[in-house]
């Protein structure tokens, strides 16, 4: 087996999800099998539907929702816990070859989770798995940590201009 590495994917540019799902098409494609935790999103987008597709991709939401305008409340805090305590578990059993926490990154952000506690989660996978962590707001600390990490930057967008998430394309 291959050294697994963590990458990271970041910014406040569109397409840190996409390119996870793309790099899970990739593998899953390859024969690896994939497993695809969302942290924070609770809602059915189409990428959701990808395991109808391909059977060797494991999608979970894990979170309760989205709380860009309020708090998280104590429940979901623990709920968010909860899930990372699942996710170390799948880490360390070598059972998938690419996982990835999908917006762990804004869960940390949001204080959902512990940034150090993430990190000793993710730093105690087995060495064979590759793992992919996603969300804005990625610190000094989780970049020291990633073997590779791609800062999605945002140059210009439509929805500036007052066009809202399409099908598809957005979500």
């Amino acid at each position: 087996m291959e050294k697994g590495f963590i990458n990271i994917y970041t910014g406040n540019g569109k397409g840190k999800t996409t390119a996870a799902f793309g790099l899970a098409v990739r593998a899953a494609l390859a024969d690896k099998k994939v497993y695809i935790g969302q942290f924070v999103k609770d809602m059915k987008y189409s990428e959701t539907g990808i395991s109808d597709y391909l059977k060797n991709i494991v999608i979970e939401q894990l979170g309760n929702g989205c709380y860009i305008y309020s708090k998280p409340s104590q429940e979901d805090i623990e709920k968010a816990k909860e899930s990372l305590h699942k996710c170390s578990g799948i880490l360390k059993s070598n059972q998938y070859d690419l996982v990835i926490l999908d917006e762990v990154i804004i869960a940390i952000y949001l204080g959902l989770l512990d940034e150090d506690h993430v990190i000793e989660v993710v730093s105690g996978k087995h060495p064979n798995v590759e793992v992919v962590l996603t969300g804005r707001y990625a610190s000094n600390k989780l970049i020291q940590m990633a073997d590779l990490v791609t800062d999605m930057q945002e140059i210009k967008h439509y929805y500036t201009k007052g066009v809202l998430s399409r099908k598809g394309f957005d979500c």
